[in-house]
């Protein structure tokens, strides 16, 4: 009997919480991926080498269960089916990158691969001809070897680099590409680069900053380029995407640490473009300019932007690109504490911490915390930061070790996060116009490997052809679009019923009755799955 009241209890609030959840006209669903997860043809053709696949070669055991990428998804050969894929479940677009050493074998502009140049050719056909518009990242972390052999995003002519590049892109794609992210989560190509993902040199102190700034001169160089030359035959949308984790003080007093830990993750590649000064986040510019000289430097390991330099990155944006997937805590750090390069753990710079809340439910991956919540909030400070500014979610997904067809985790995990993004843009009045789940299918995720399993769609990397099929949350997500709506059809609901009730039991009734009661349905929900 008690068992049926708290399931009951449960089910009621779950119809309750899923009342006037109805997105606005023309907001746009898709999902993602990137050309080095899902590729594969590593040495197809005439490739060239980038620096995942150089890592992988010298450091094998750098990669979880010493997984490669050779194969990946072989979408490389299996292009139509991912077509299919997105087609299945009524997206609007698909996200993908394009891969730099595959079109430039040489790395520059002197010769473009026709190989490549097919590739993405037949691709972007194949997704129009069913309707879904092609979103084109231009670089998604594989920069070509021969260029980090010159230095790479250290190196200041690597702007001019990427300019050429993209306006190989803009030329041969532009007149069906409409919308355009120039570079994926720079804050993780530098800050995480220049100590532990490839290249993976260890410079904590002056390379992730050089890095930081070379990232957005060529951001913005290419913006200019699409803007004047592009802009007027193809009529496109161009952007960068960062990468944006919430932040919130650990307790009282910790509220000026929290602001000054977001101008340092965020603001360092997102001030420059988006605010109105343009430039560095001063603290941040005062605070590492002071350690500099305290180190002995004679000059301050933030590299100083030129007037020029400075009015050429401003305002280089149609739209603010964003990815979101889990939240943190900030406290200073303690005398007794040593603060690790590992980013998210904390700033030498800045002598802070970074923890999770006991309550943040984990996922596969040890840096990923659920904490639905922080998505709102994170738009929240975007639209404090740099006002009433249009925002598309460029990434947003879940993580899981399981292989699991029946994925309610994920879906309870994609329920909740929307949710917060729908009270974002009634409540809050912020520009949302579209979402994009990471990711299509499980890929090769990184040093992770194959363990974390991000995919709406089960891929059986033991098969030679890759095979796929549809998790739930597929179908789940398919719904979502179709019906432009949370509250999804009622032939559809069993899709969501464990996942919207154990999101109910989690989010309200700690609220009305104390978390012993949680706990207790917690068990009973645990029961029913045995």
């Amino acid at each position: 009997m008690v068992l049926f009241l708290w399931l009951f209890a449960a089910s009621v609030l779950c119809v309750c919480q899923c009342q006037e959840l109805d997105f606005p006209p023309g907001f746009q669903f898709g999902v993602g991926s990137s050309s080095y997860q899902v590729e594969g043809g590593w040495n197809v053709s005439d490739k060239a080498e980038s620096i995942w696949d150089r890592y992988i070669l010298e450091n094998p055991d750098g990669i979880r269960n010493r997984s490669t990428g050779k194969m990946a998804c072989n979408s490389y050969r299996l292009w139509q089916r991912d077509i299919d894929m997105v087609a299945e479940m009524g997206l609007d677009f698909y996200r993908f990158s394009i891969s730099w050493p595959r079109i430039l074998p040489t790395g520059f502009s002197n010769r473009i691969s026709e190989d490549g140049k097919n590739y993405y050719n037949n691709l972007i056909n194949g997704l129009l001809e069913k309707g879904i518009q092609p979103v084109v990242t231009i670089y998604h972390w594989d920069l070509p070897q021969r260029l980090q052999n010159l230095g790479g995003w250290t190196n200041p002519l690597i702007a001019d680099w990427f300019v050429d590049y993209a306006r190989v892109l803009f030329t041969l794609y532009g007149d069906r590409v409409k919308t355009w992210h120039t570079i994926n989560e720079p804050w993780i190509i530098c800050d995480f680069g220049y100590v532990f993902l490839p290249p993976a040199i260890s410079d904590y102190a002056v390379g992730r900053l050089l890095c930081n700034k070379h990232v957005l001169l060529a951001h913005a160089k290419a913006w200019r380029l699409y803007d004047t030359e592009f802009r007027p035959k193809y009529n496109g949308q161009i952007a960068i995407v960062n990468q944006l984790t919430w932040i919130e003080p650990a307790g009282q007093g910790d509220e000026d640490i929290a602001e000054l830990a977001f101008q340092d993750t965020i603001g360092r590649y997102t001030y420059p473009i988006f605010s109105k000064e343009g430039g560095w986040p001063q603290r941040i510019q005062k605070i590492i300019a002071k350690k500099s000289k305290e180190e002995g430097y004679d000059f301050s390991r933030l590299p100083d932007f030129t007037q020029e330099e400075v009015e050429l990155i401003r305002g280089t944006y149609d739209f603010f690109g964003m990815n979101h997937y889990t939240s943190r805590i900030v406290r200073k750090r303690r005398n007794d504490e040593t603060i690790h390069t590992y980013i998210l753990q904390g700033s030498r710079e800045l002598e802070i911490v970074f923890e999770t809340r006991p309550e943040w439910k984990n996922t596969s991956s040890v840096w990923f915390k659920e904490f639905p919540q922080g998505f709102r909030r994170i738009l929240q400070w975007v639209k404090r930061s740099f006002g009433d500014i249009k925002i598309y979610v460029t990434e947003n997904g879940y993580a899981s070790d399981s292989s699991s067809l029946e994925d309610y985790n994920r879906i309870s995990y994609l329920r909740s996060y929307l949710e917060q993004m729908l009270l974002a843009i009634k409540e809050d009045g912020i520009n949302v116009l579209g979402y994009t789940v990471w990711t299509l299918m499980d890929n090769f995720e990184w040093i992770d490997g194959y363990h974390s399993k991000f995919g709406l769609y089960y891929v059986n990397f033991e098969c030679p052809n890759r095979t796929r099929t549809p998790r739930l949350s597929a179908k789940y997500y398919a719904s979502v679009a179709k019906s432009h709506s949370l509250n999804i059809p009622d032939q559809d609901k069993y899709i969501v019923d464990k996942s919207c009730c154990i999101f109910s039991i989690y989010t309200f009734i700690p609220r009305l009755f104390g978390n012993g009661l949680t706990t207790a349905l917690n068990e009973a929900i645990i029961l029913m799955h045995l």
